[in-house]
């Protein structure tokens, strides 16, 4: 890409079909444009997804309209700064400085593990860079289990005992299994 170039969110939801992929990357593709990132999914017979494209910005008005005349996908655009915002290289060229920490969680479905997560994650500014959920059948009876994973990143001076502490609390009040790790930053 050039010195010109704009990158752009793309946020994507359609009925499930065949070949929606190849439809927004052909879209993509004919306006010079360079899939960069993506995270997509088929849920409840829906496919959803969001990707990062970089465009030079000579292309991009006419991206943007052929990508909102794509039949049967909702496409939403947001412009997004030139350089990688989820972790991996600064304007300057290093890593980001922060702590990577990766949260697994596992118990039974209820209302409000999210949320009840989610709130002791932004009490300590640790900020969630990716989240995938999934529900289970439970071995040997018919309760629902809820599972989470989430990537997480936070400043240096992360106190991780008080944030282990405050999770270990919520997790007895929801009765759910909580573990969180630190990860190495590649």
């Amino acid at each position: 890409m050039s010195q010109s170039s704009v990158h752009l969110i793309l946020t994507v939801i359609g009925d499930d079909r065949p070949g929606l992929v190849g439809e927004l990357s052909a879209v993509i593709s004919s306006h010079q444009g360079s899939w960069l990132e993506s995270s997509m999914a088929q849920l409840a017979g829906k496919f959803a997804g969001i990707v990062e494209v970089a465009v030079d910005e000579k292309h991009a008005g006419a991206l943007k309209l052929e990508l909102g005349q794509l039949a049967g996908l909702k496409v939403t655009i947001e412009s997004a700064a030139a350089q990688k915002l989820c972790g991996a290289v600064s304007p300057g060229g290093t890593a980001p400085k922060g702590r990577r920490l990766k949260l697994a969680l596992v118990g039974h479905d209820r209302i409000g593990i999210v949320r009840e997560v989610s709130q002791v994650l932004a009490h300590h500014a640790v900020n969630v860079e990716s989240l995938e959920t999934h529900t289970s059948s439970a071995p040997m009876s018919a309760a629902v289990l809820f599972h989470a994973v989430a990537e997480l990143t936070a400043a240096p001076d992360l106190d991780v005992s008080a944030l282990t502490a405050e999770l270990e609390r919520i997790s007895n009040d929801l009765m759910v299994d909580i573990t969180l790790d630190e990860t190495i930053r590649a």
